[in-house]
């Protein structure tokens, strides 16, 4: 019996240090609210070079709101930075800057 509760209690505590993790990952609401608005700056940009336009697929380069926004929600900061680089070095690569 204290074998089993001694598991349980590892469990549990397990369970809440991962879930407690996780959270701790995502982005917070206010931060992508910001990267989504910089991230439609981008596209932005993007679309109003003709030299970059026609390259600009996929959901990197959505003009929605919501897709920067939700994405964000379930990214690492870590990842919402990585994302915004390769948007900019594409952006510099396309243009000549």
């Amino acid at each position: 019996m204290a074998n089993r509760l001694r598991l349980t209690a590892a469990c549990v505590l397990s369970m809440s240090f991962l879930s407690g993790w996780t959270a701790a990952r995502a982005a917070a609401p206010a931060f992508c609210k910001q990267y989504a608005q910089a991230a439609l700056n981008q596209v932005r940009g993007g679309l109003a070079n003709p030299r970059c336009a026609g390259s600009l697929q996929g959901a990197r380069w959505s003009t929605d709101f919501a897709v920067h926004y939700e994405w964000c929600l379930g990214a690492s900061f870590g990842a919402a930075g990585t994302e915004r680089d390769a948007r900019t070095q594409f952006l510099r690569s396309c243009t000549g800057r």
